[in-house]
């Protein structure tokens, strides 16, 4: 009568009484049959080992290593490549596994119950923080006998510590070659950019950003260079000016005496000049200076009188003619306006070489403030051209240098703690849990039988069974009779006042 009212514990005392050999049938048979059956079971046998990560034994403030990916990405990718069956089907063959199966079942399926076999455990930090990588993992081979669980377990061991070298290896070799070919790069563009700057430097010499106060000092001195110039050029054009006007006023003055430089002129003067210099001398003593200058004039006189009479016969040019008998005054005068031309001439070459140069600095001054800004780019451009040249310099050395640490193997290592172990006895199959378990699943099955039987009986026991099916108050009660120890119980009628379960007097009624 499961599940038409509130069970009881003596209800439930009362079902395992009447249902004692369902129950304990499956109960005794449940573990024999599962250490049976453990008996007929391959058995398993389980080698590990314990590998730890090594850091590297340079402090990474002195060398960093080039191998920055995380740890646990690194032995998942090395898993990948130790479980491909390049490298699990020469184990096959190098311990002859599965030689039972060899022939019979495709090669990928040899290769994918070894893999099966294996089980990579990563180690739990005792403190696990954010970011925190594993520090070493287990490697645990499954196998038929001890012996190949033991040598394959090795052998995994070795591909991962081997793997674990070439993969950092190569990245660092890598990430070296990388960098050299970024380096080279970058060189081919600092040589561009350094000689795109040197053109512009060649070009606009004296012009470059730093070079406007030595210009506008230069504009300046020149400047002032050319107004002096300009000044001695005016007082020599005034000093030309003057002079040709006294050569004007002499050359005038003496063409109008011309006429008398003939002999006889000449003569008529040295017979006045004589006429007086007796009274001079009955005057004055011969030391006197007017007695000596009228004798050096009569010198001169007769002097003059004497290349006169030899330069009659010829006929010279009257240009030349005239040049050799003029004054000394003329011929001086005309050796200074010569002279006033000279400077003049050489004054107007400096002026105009000054006013040139002039043009030159002032246009530089002009154009300095855009000279400046494409200065400005061209130098940003080479500045970050040799930044990241240096840049690339710096990060090669250091990939080489921790390259070479990978190399003499001095930077993050797998090792080995536990060896591969031999297994004694196999792990599988554990018999104490067999038994347990069996006995576990006959405990189940019984009280499932029990349950379902007491489900499909529909027998009333007792007075509440009653109530529950008839929903009505019970009056009176037949005592069973136990013929085991023939006991007759006796009462037809029940005369005793009792009450229900709702707390109801009932009253006597007859029964049967």
């Amino acid at each position: 009568m499961i599940g038409h009212r509130e069970m009881t514990m003596d209800d439930y005392l009362a079902i395992v009484r009447r249902r004692l050999w369902v129950i304990l049938v499956p109960t005794v048979l449940g573990p024999a049959l599962a250490f049976g059956i453990s008996l007929v079971l391959p058995e398993r046998y389980v080698s590990e080992t314990l590998i730890l990560v090594e850091q590297q034994k340079v402090p990474e403030s002195f060398i960093k290593s080039v191998v920055t990916d995380e740890l646990n990405n690194r032995i998942a990718s090395i898993r990948e490549l130790v479980f491909s069956r390049s490298r699990l089907e020469p184990i096959i063959q190098k311990f002859e596994l599965y030689r039972e199966s060899q022939g019979k079942v495709p090669v990928e399926a040899l290769v994918d119950r070894l893999r099966s076999s294996i089980v990579v455990t990563p180690i739990k930090p005792v403190v696990r923080s954010r970011g925190e990588e594993i520090p070493g993992f287990f490697i645990t081979v499954t196998a038929n006998e001890p012996r190949p669980a033991q040598q394959i377990c090795a052998e995994i061991t070795s591909l991962f510590i081997g793997e674990n070298l070439k993969s950092r290896e190569q990245r660092a070799v890598g990430t070296t070659e990388f960098i050299e070919k970024q380096l080279r790069e970058a060189e081919l563009k600092l040589n561009e950019q350094d000689k795109k700057l040197a053109a512009f430097k060649q070009r606009y010499v004296g012009q470059l950003p730093g070079q406007e106060q030595i210009n506008m000092n230069l504009l300046m001195g020149m400047n002032t260079q050319l107004e002096a110039v300009t000044q001695v050029m005016s007082r020599a054009q005034q000093d030309k000016t003057y002079m040709e006007s006294l050569l004007a006023q002499q050359i005038a003055a003496w063409q109008s005496t011309k006429a008398g430089t003939n002999p006889q002129t000449l003569e008529q003067q040295l017979e006045k000049l004589e006429g007086d210099l007796l009274p001079l001398e009955s005057r004055y003593t011969a030391d006197h200076p007017d007695v000596i200058k009228a004798k050096n004039d009569i010198a001169q006189l007769r002097k003059k009188i004497e290349q006169a009479k030899s330069a009659q016969p010829e006929v010279p040019d009257k240009e030349n003619a005239s040049r050799l008998t003029e004054p000394v005054q003329i011929a001086q005068l005309r050796g200074q306006i010569h002279q006033a031309n000279v400077i003049i001439k050489e004054k107007t070459r400096e002026q105009e070489r000054l006013q040139e140069q002039i043009k030159i600095y002032q246009a530089r001054v002009q154009l300095s403030p855009v000279v400046e800004q494409q200065y400005k780019e061209l130098t940003r451009d080479f500045e970050t051209a040799l930044a990241f040249y240096n840049d690339f310099l710096n990060k090669k050395n250091q990939s080489e240098v921790a390259t070479d640490m990978e190399r003499r193997q001095q930077g993050e290592q797998f090792k080995v703690m536990d060896s591969a172990n031999l297994p004694e006895k196999p792990s599988f199959p554990n018999r104490p849990l067999f038994a347990g378990g069996g006995l576990a699943a006959g405990l189940g099955i019984g009280l499932g039988l029990t349950m379902l039987q007491e489900l499909k009986d529909k027998s009333m026991r007792n007075e509440r069974d009653i109530e529950v099916i008839l929903n009505l108050p019970t009056l009176g009660l037949i005592p069973d009779v136990d013929h085991t120890h023939a006991r007759a119980r006796k009462g037809l009628f029940s005369r005793q006042n009792s009450k229900d379960d709702r707390g109801r007097a009932v009253r006597p009624s007859l029964q049967g």
